[in-house]
């Protein structure tokens, strides 16, 4: 069994102190004690505490550093660590992440160019992202800010399906630009990976 501290190694190669407080390096003169098997043994002396985790060839580790005593269990730290860094690694797993796409467009877009762009904008709010369109005026454009208003107007109709506005459009210098949430709700990674196994079995 090692005191503190002890280094972890994250990507990269670069070590990454543990701050936990174990063994040897528990401060307090007497902490409230947990047993191996979660069994609540009561405050006793650090130094008994530490040799009931020696004599059972554990660690003595403290859970709880604000409590008063604190509190301290015994168990297996490197094993607990491993399991630790595998519930962590689990949850960013099923992290959902929302990214927010943008389409930038001209006041004066043509039809096609139009429809390409909206398709974009659909594909992106399906696949659960939000979604920000950015109108980008030039030189004289600008004066003409109701020509783009009524194409942002366009826009929120043709994606009423798709997504909510969260912010309606508004001036910013030359950019005027609105915001919206997808209708759909995004799936994490494992997931769609759930879901492509279950595929592949049928």
């Amino acid at each position: 069994m090692e005191g503190n501290p002890i280094k972890s190694f994250a990507r990269g190669g670069k070590p990454q102190k543990d701050t936990t407080m174990l063994n040897e390096n528990i401060r307090a003169k007497e902490v409230r004690l947990i047993g191996a098997e979660g069994e609540q043994l009561g405050v006793v002396p650090t130094k008994e505490a530490l040799h009931k985790a020696i004599s059972l060839g554990l660690d003595l580790v403290e859970v709880a550093a604000t409590a008063n005593p604190p509190v301290c269990k015994i168990l297996d730290y490197g094993k607990f660590k491993y399991h630790e860094q595998k519930k962590a690694a689990q949850a960013k797993k099923n992290q959902v992440v929302i990214n927010v796409k943008e389409i930038t467009l001209r006041p004066v877009t043509e039809e096609n160019d139009y429809q390409v762009k909206l398709k974009k904008m659909i594909k992106f709010l399906g696949e659960g992202d939000k979604l920000k369109v950015t109108m980008r005026f030039r030189g004289r454009e600008v004066a003409h800010k109701e020509i783009g208003l009524k194409l942002m107007q366009r826009i929120e109709q043709d994606l009423l399906e798709y997504g909510k506005i969260e912010t309606k459009p508004k001036m910013e210098g030359r950019l005027m630009s609105m915001s919206f949430g997808s209708l759909t709700s995004k799936k994490s990674k494992s997931a769609k990976d759930n879901e492509k196994k279950m595929a592949g079995q049928v």
